[in-house]
């Protein structure tokens, strides 16, 4: 909210003046909350169409696919729900993010195929870790023979554990929230350099709270799927992930414990970065 202006004894003719640009710079104030400065009337696409010629020119002049990362994502796009995997843009950013770091550690909550585990792996020192969960043992196994033939295989940790685990009385999550416990047990608090966020958005809010914790000062905490293919502007009745993505991205918003930058990539990418 805009500070109020200091009271000066001016002119009359001045003074009427400076309604008149108060005036103004009210109205000004009103018209930014309905029209904010970024946006416009008519509804745009911030970036080009995946199809579109441009689009292809992006991705032809930026991306250095490892052949090992290219048949995987390939292989993957064949999968049921192989459309919500990471994108290879998105990927290759953390990638070069957890290079600029120099990371050794890092953590990656939804497997799936292990394509994201794969990027980070290959972008990690040959002592470098990346621990991986999920709750399916079959989409792993997809990718593990090119975890192989990249030669990273020693660098992916893969925990398997069952959708519900029971942690106490009354008390049960799915395997991200387990993991992240037993991390956290095992005195792993403020080691790891990166994680990745990409499981179910009902815990989403939890998965970003233990992963703060995971990290170090300086670390890099990415969250996926933010923008939930623009349900996140009025999320329908009952729809209980697109509200609770908005609600997540309201809160890292205001989160004074991190710089953050939310990135049109996919559909949509969370950079948070711990202080």
């Amino acid at each position: 909210m805009a500070q109020p202006l200091p009271r000066l004894s001016v002119p009359a003719g001045l003074a009427l003046g400076s309604a008149a640009l108060g005036a103004a710079f009210a109205t000004g104030v009103l018209l930014g909350r309905w029209w904010p400065p970024w946006g416009s009337r008519r509804q745009q696409r911030l970036l080009p169409p995946e199809d579109s010629p441009l689009w292809q020119y992006l991705l032809s002049r930026s991306m250095r696919e490892h052949p090992a990362l290219r048949s995987l994502r390939l292989l993957t796009l064949e999968q049921p729900q192989g459309d919500s995997m990471i994108t290879c843009e998105q990927a290759q950013l953390l990638a070069n993010l957890a290079r600029l770091i120099k990371a050794k550690k890092a953590l990656d909550l939804g497997t799936f195929t292990g394509y994201s585990a794969l990027a980070l792996a290959l972008a990690l020192p040959e002592a470098g870790r990346v621990v991986t969960c999920d709750v399916d043992s079959e989409s792993p196994e997809l990718g593990r023979p090119l975890w192989k033939q990249a030669e990273v295989e020693q660098k992916i940790d893969l925990r398997l554990q069952p959708a519900l685990q029971t942690l106490g009385p009354q008390l049960s999550c799915t395997c991200p929230l387990f993991l992240q416990d037993e991390l956290l047990a095992a005195g792993e608090a403020g080691t790891f350099d990166v994680a990745v966020v990409d499981a179910d958005k009902e815990n989403c809010a939890a998965y970003y709270e233990r992963c703060l914790q995971l990290l170090r000062p300086g670390g890099v905490l990415a969250v996926l799927r933010v923008l939930w293919r623009g349900e996140v502007l009025q999320p329908k009745p009952k729809d209980k992930a697109a509200e609770c993505v908005r609600n997540l991205n309201e809160r890292i918003l205001r989160d004074a414990r991190v710089y953050i930058s939310l990135l049109p990539l996919g559909d949509g990418l969370t950079l948070a970065f711990k202080i």
